[in-house]
């Protein structure tokens, strides 16, 4: 019997559901939040940015301006850590197969960052933003999808 992983994320929250097989068994094992995501720039800047002085210059200081902003660099760790759960699941042969559904920024965001082991176990990807349903929702979603 193959274990199917159902990750079901976007950038504030990810849930993991496991299926045995493809009858009405989808239970939740994992829900993981990331507060951070939902937060406003000004919430995480907390010193202000990085001085340095232009070749020559010696009096005027300038600022370095973050290269993403404070938010999106929150984002970019919990999808990393997301990834880093799903290959450590990987490789205590917790699943099979991995389906993928997140708003289409973050999925993409979420195939960068899984290890190419990982990827190889995607059986399906989905653009959608469904973290806020319920378990039986998402179950009644992917049952709609297979019609």
């Amino acid at each position: 019997m193959q274990t199917t992983w159902i990750l079901v994320a976007d950038s504030t929250r990810a849930r993991i559901f496991e299926t045995q097989n493809t009858e009405h068994d989808l239970r939740e094992i994992e829900d993981i939040a990331n507060p951070q995501g939902r937060a406003g720039t000004h919430d995480l800047e907390t010193d202000s940015l990085g001085r340095f002085y232009g070749k020559g210059e010696r009096q005027q200081a300038h600022t370095a301006p973050p290269h993403v902003s404070p938010v999106e660099h929150e984002i970019e760790l919990f999808t990393k850590s997301l990834a880093d759960y799903l290959d450590k699941a990987r490789t205590e042969h917790r699943y099979d197969k991995l389906c993928l559904i997140a708003p289409p920024k973050f999925l993409g965001r979420m195939h960068q960052k899984l290890s190419k082991e990982a990827q190889k176990l995607v059986e399906e990807e989905i653009a959608k933003d469904i973290s806020w349903f319920g378990a039986k929702d998402v179950e009644a979603y992917l049952e709609g999808k297979k019609h």
